[in-house]
C-alpha cells in the first residue's frame, strides 16, 4: 500500500519523468508482476519517461525498452541497449547478469 501511495503522490505533480528505485523490493512474485503491468500502463497513458533501478530480471525483460549497466569495479557504464539485444551481445558480464550466469534469460528458458 505504501508503494501505491508514493506513486500517487509522484503522479499528482504530472512529471515528465518517473523514477523507481527497486520498486518490487519486498514484494511477492505476483505483486511484482502486477507492479510491472502498472508501470507499463503508466508509461503508455502518461507518455512519461520511466527510469527503473532494479536487479529483478523478470522486470527488466518485461518493462525495459532500454537498459544501462554499470560496472562497480571500473566505475563506468559497460553497456547500453535493449535487454533482449544485450543478452546476445559480446559483453560477457552483462550476458552473465541477464542470464543469472547461464546462457538464457529467465523468461526464455524452456517451459
Amino acid at each position: 500500500m505504501q508503494k501505491r501511495a508514493g506513486l500517487a503522490r509522484a503522479m499528482a505533480l504530472d512529471p515528465g519523468v518517473l523514477f523507481f528505485d527497486e520498486p518490487s523490493a519486498g514484494l511477492d512474485p505476483i505483486s511484482s508482476s502486477l507492479l510491472d503491468d502498472l508501470i507499463l500502463e503508466l508509461r503508455a497513458s502518461l507518455g512519461a519517461t520511466i527510469v527503473v533501478v532494479t536487479h529483478e530480471l523478470a522486470s527488466i525483460f518485461t518493462i525495459a525498452t532500454n537498459s544501462l549497466y554499470l560496472d562497480v569495479d571500473a566505475r563506468t557504464m559497460t553497456a547500453l541497449g535493449p535487454p533482449k539485444e544485450l543478452l546476445r551481445s559480446g559483453n560477457e558480464s552483462v550476458r552473465r547478469f541477464l542470464s543469472r550466469g547461464g546462457t538464457e534469460a529467465p523468461h526464455e528458458a524452456t517451459a
